[in-house]
């Protein structure tokens, strides 16, 4: 294989915003119902708000430095360019707990859906074969990937108007509890409940990941980035309120497959309807699934470029120029993990590596606006610097919120990055 082999450029905006709404329309059908394990309805409310604001307006920020540089590494390629190969290091390295951990939670949900549907199949079995089953399927080249990925998507996208349009006739917003004064409001209780308001959107800057495989970045990044933003804050709004006005709140507050609960309560074991509505919703975890095994596997092989990770993680298959040993490690550190780690475990993990990333890529944006004024910029932000300033406040509240909640689990992310550091640092030392 020649080294100045290159992707292929074929991903339009459509594919994007495939991608962009894929990775994360999972957290529509489970996880973010955790939340209310862990705070009142309004208290959660106060959370999902808070962090909807906040990806409204890191996402203006992160297309800017999206389209202005189209690589694979995404964040880490900002930092990089903004403050050094050191921040660099440290952002790739969040985006890959993001990214690593967020697919064995699905997987795990994955396996709860196929195991409501069909009892006789063990959840972890199922979660597990469909892991190995996508990883392949992710093997085959980008322009296979993606349109796999945008036909499971709107089946997904569909899969969730299905359930609201099945719940509309039982909501009644009288079973939500009245606005109650702030006074009586538990903080603590809303911080708790920042990482599962998180899931909601989690991983939606993966498309930059895929960014070298765009055929026109400064056109295609900024219409498919925020045309995915828009569907999912829609999805996410509607969900959120139907369900809990359809249903007792902490009765679904630890499912991990929540809407085929609720469905199935309202309308019997005996009818059909829920299990038409779960068997779409797998299409929903799979799309999720899919998306981020690709978006981790460009990240894993990004970074090996640049001398981060082994060499050998970046080199590409012939034929369908896919980074196969990107692919496969990430796989298998994901399934190690399945193995160790419950839902909710992992998806305040993946939701802190999500956070840390968040403000160094907000504090690149800065640097890079200051630093580089004078480069190409296809897309700019509104409203600098004020909508970035607030999306940094909002940010750090919501990564402390979600160190606090986990302190264990986040020494543990500490931990290995540290070792992470310390073999880059050889790795230097050596060169």
């Amino acid at each position: 294989m020649k080294e100045d082999q290159k992707m292929h450029k074929v991903l339009h905006s459509v594919h994007l915003w495939g991608i962009a709404v894929g990775l994360v329309i999972s957290g529509d059908y489970f996880g973010w119902n955790f939340g209310w394990s862990r705070a009142s309805f309004w208290e959660f409310s106060f959370a999902v708000v808070w962090i909807a604001t906040f990806y409204v307006l890191f996402a203006l920020c992160f297309t800017e430095l999206a389209a202005s540089i189209p690589q694979s590494g995404g964040p880490s390629a900002y930092a990089k360019r903004a403050l050094g190969d050191w921040f660099g290091l440290v952002t790739g390295y969040l985006v890959l707990v993001e990214f690593l951990l967020a697919p064995p939670a699905i997987a795990s949900a994955l396996g709860g859906y196929i195991h409501f549907l069909f009892p006789v199949i063990p959840a972890f079995g199922a979660g597990m074969v469909m892991f190995c089953l996508l990883l392949l399927i992710n093997l085959t080249g980008i322009k296979q990937t993606a349109r796999f990925e945008l036909f499971v998507t709107i089946v997904a996208v569909f899969g969730l108007l299905y359930y609201l349009v099945f719940l509309w006739p039982h909501v009644s917003l009288e079973r939500i509890p009245s606005l109650p004064v702030v006074s009586s409001i538990s903080w603590s209780s809303v911080f708790l409940s920042i990482p599962f308001a998180i899931w909601f959107f989690l991983a939606v800057e993966g498309v930059a990941l895929a960014s070298e495989e765009v055929r026109n970045p400064a056109r295609d990044i900024p219409i498919g980035y925020t045309a995915g933003i828009f569907t999912l804050l829609c999805l996410a709004g509607f969900i959120f309120v139907f369900t809990a006005s359809v249903v007792d709140t902490k009765e679904i507050a630890e499912l991990d497959y929540p809407l085929s609960y609720v469905l199935q309560k309202l309308y019997g074991k005996e009818q059909i309807w829920p299990f038409i509505f779960t068997f779409i919703g797998l299409f929903g975890l799979v799309a999720s699934l899919f998306g981020i095994i690709l978006g981790n596997s460009r990240l894993i092989y990004a970074m090996a470029k640049e001398g981060y990770l082994p060499t050998y993680l970046s080199k590409l298959s012939s034929g369908s120029l896919v980074p196969q040993n990107a692919v496969l490690s990430g796989g298998v550190l994901g399934i190690f993990c399945m193995c160790f780690l419950d839902t909710a475990e992992l998806i305040t993990m993946s939701a802190l590596g999500a956070c840390g990333m968040y403000l160094l890529s907000l504090v690149s944006y800065f640097v890079l606006r200051k630093k580089e004024p004078q480069m190409p910029r296809p897309y700019k932000a509104p409203l600098y610097p004020f909508l970035p300033v607030i999306a940094l406040i909002l940010g750090i509240v919501a990564c402390g919120s979600v160190f606090i909640s986990e302190p264990y689990l986040a020494l543990g992310v500490l931990g290995f990055g540290i070792v992470l550091g310390i073999g880059f640092y050889m790795k230097q030392r050596r060169v």
